[in-house]
């Protein structure tokens, strides 16, 4: 195999509000963590065990200022990016590592309040919340995937669109 992949895909909750850090030009990162649940049964016992693992997301410039505005504390989210690898010094002097998920789609599952249903995304380029839309800033415009708003559904997502419009010859 001659290629290699980095790609990371995530639904959980949010273990506390986007915390955003601003830079001399505009440029922007929110920092979040997310809480993934697995759940089985010990075979040896027949107990239930539930393991939670957290990331570190980060999301940056327009696609963080949407996050900050609609996560919150608890909300479900879907999450596909890339993993990346930050060494820091800490307050003594000693070298530290963290594994971040930089973010570059998004889609919002927890429905926003008072409208019963869930709706949002953002995929390098595109983002909708309720029926309105509002760019990102990818970095690879040419990749942005487009959603159309859905009313009355459950779900928001990218996905091929009316069935009876279909192509197909069967």
């Amino acid at each position: 195999m001659t290629g290699t992949l980095n790609k990371v895909m995530l639904i959980g909750h949010t273990g506390d509000d986007v915390k955003m850090h601003y830079f001399e030009g505009g440029n922007s990162i929110g920092r979040f963590p997310l809480a993934t649940n697995e759940v089985y049964t010990n075979k040896a016992t027949g107990q239930r065990v539930e393991n939670t693992e957290w990331h570190n997301i980060v999301v940056r410039n327009k696609a963080a200022e949407i996050c900050e505005k609609y996560l919150k504390k608890g909300d479900k989210v879907y999450i596909e990016g890339r993993l990346k690898t930050r060494k820091w010094t800490d307050d003594k002097g000693m070298e530290r590592y963290t594994v971040e998920v930089q973010c570059t789609d998004f889609t919002f599952l927890t429905p926003p309040p008072g409208s019963g249903t869930s709706q949002g995304n953002a995929s390098q380029g595109s983002s909708s919340q309720g029926n309105k839309q509002q760019e990102t800033g990818s970095q690879n415009p040419g990749a942005a995937r487009q959603q159309s708003p859905a009313k009355n559904d459950t779900f928001a997502s990218n996905s091929m669109g009316n069935e009876d419009e279909d192509d197909l010859p069967f």
